[in-house]
Parts: C-alpha cells; structure tokens; sequence
C-alpha cells in the first residue's frame, strides 16, 4: 500500500481538479447544453488550468524558479499561486459566467478565494497542502451539486471521501506535508464553497 500511496498524488494533482469538476458538472447536466457547447466548456477549463500551468511550470523550472512538479519549497509556491488566481479569474470573468454556469462559475470562486488565501498564508511561512484544497474543495461541490439538482451520488461521493483519506495519506507518507499542512489545506478548500454554496444551491 505504500508503494501504491504516492500515486494518488499524481492522479489526483491540484490541476486536474478542475476539469474533473467541470466533468461532474456538466455530467449532472447532461439535458442542459449540447454536445459541441460542453466540449467548448471543457476544453476551455483544460486549457486554461491544465495546459497553462504546465507551460508555465517548464519555463520556471528552466529558470530555476521551480525544482519538482510538487513545488514543496514555500518560496517556490508564491509565483504558481499567483499565475493560477489570474487563470481562474479570466476564466469566470470570460468564459465560465454567472449567468450561463452558475455551479461551475461559483466553484471555481471558491478555488480562487483558496487559492488566494494559501498565498497569504505563505507569507506567515505558513505551508497549506494545495492537494487537500483541491480535493476537499471538489467534494464538496459534488455534494452541493447533488442536493441542487436531486441526484443520486452517494457512490461518487462515498469515493471522494475517501480519496481525501488516501491523498492525504500520500502526501505524509511522502513527506510532502505535516499533519496541521494537511488540515489548513482541508480546511481552506472545503469553507470557501460551503461559504459559497448559499448563493446557489
């Protein structure tokens, strides 16, 4: 199982999260737009989350910027942290509306007021697992988007749950992260989309 542990840190990385969740999302929502609009939705998200981020990874580790796809260094946190608060916010400013995909553009608020409060803690030399954010983050969207449309997602979410477990148990058994990490992270990624939940659910 140890051997097994460190994938789920991989699998489940913090850029992925949000095109999972955009998945989800227009999954539960299958009557709701057709197909070539959620293809365009989806390869939006990817682009801007995924394919991005990784471009700009390869260029602040060609600079020396950045040692491991990881970041586990508090100093090299900060410029991915901030590249990624101006992605999200094109993203719901451009793309992701209020008014055409209310869930998803709450959502992703919701990862960028995380986003911007582990940047702060950073400054306090305060390290929160980004891991623990964007899965915490994720389930309980699942869970909001299940109550509001009245789906029946216990499997699903029965799994995410876990999947906390697990990718919290990848990250110490790597050493990324202490205890207290594991939890600010829960913690900055569940309250932010709770906090927002009332606004659409």
């Amino acid at each position: 199982m140890k051997k097994i542990l460190p994938s789920f840190s991989y699998i489940f990385h913090p850029i992925f999260i949000p095109a999972i969740a955009t998945l989800f999302y227009l999954f539960y929502n299958d009557a709701d737009f057709v197909t070539h609009e959620k293809i365009f939705v989806f390869f939006q998200v990817v682009i801007v989350t995924v394919f991005i981020p990784i471009l700009a990874f390869l260029l602040l580790r060609a600079t020396g910027n950045i040692d491991s796809v990881m970041i586990s260094k508090i100093s090299q946190r900060k410029i991915p942290l901030i590249i990624h608060c101006f992605l999200i916010i094109l993203l719901v400013r451009k793309s992701i509306t209020i008014d055409r995909y209310t869930e998803l553009h709450f959502f992703l608020l919701g990862g960028l007021l995380s986003t911007l409060l582990a940047l702060i803690l950073l400054f306090a030399n305060i390290k929160a697992s980004l891991h623990l954010i964007a899965i915490s983050s994720l389930t309980v969207f699942i869970i909001g988007l299940s109550l509001h449309l009245r789906i029946q997602s216990i499997f699903t979410i029965t799994i995410l749950i876990l999947l906390n477990g697990f990718i919290a148990s990848s990250r110490l058994e790597m050493k990324a992260h202490t205890y207290k990490e594991l939890v600010i992270g829960f913690c900055l990624g569940a309250i932010p989309q709770l906090l927002l939940l009332v606004l659409w659910l």
